[in-house]
């Protein structure tokens, strides 16, 4: 870990909660199939039951392409060996932030569910991800992170 655990609730000026004292992060995987690798949320989450990207708290003084790999690493096994980092787009609150990093993978891989954050991990065309009922605030991305795949 690259400083203090991130693993904490922040409250907004509006009372909505957000997870990651030190912001948050996700991975967007994308296979040379032109599908995404989307995880399945467990239904004690935030907006559990809900479709969206591995991802979670960053750490104190982890970047949030470091917080991405490793929690999708943790989360659903994603080989950061086969990982190259296309682009990114932040969410910034001023108070709390969420940065998407997409990432191509050289191959596509046989995902895992490692931890009990997830209920299925699974590849999904791209023009197929709006099929899915999707976490409110991936969905609300989602037209904007399609166009530029």
């Amino acid at each position: 870990m690259s400083g203090a655990s991130g693993d904490e609730w922040v409250v907004g000026p509006d009372g909505a909660k957000y997870w990651g004292r030190y912001g948050a992060a996700g991975l967007l995987v994308v296979s040379p199939e032109r599908e995404v690798l989307l995880q399945h949320r467990a239904l004690w989450s935030h907006f559990g039951g809900t479709w969206g990207m591995p991802g979670g708290a960053r750490h104190e003084h982890e970047s949030a392409v470091e917080a991405a790999v490793r929690e999708a690493g943790e989360e659903a096994g994603v080989p950061p060996a086969l990982l190259e980092v296309r682009f990114s787009t932040v969410l910034d609150l001023g108070y709390w932030s969420y940065t998407t990093v997409v990432a191509d993978a050289a191959e596509r891989f046989a995902p895992v569910v490692s931890d009990p954050e997830s209920i299925e991990l699974r590849w999904i065309a791209i023009d197929r991800v709006t099929e899915l009922p999707l976490h409110p605030r991936f969905a609300e991305g989602w037209s904007g992170l399609a166009a530029r795949l």
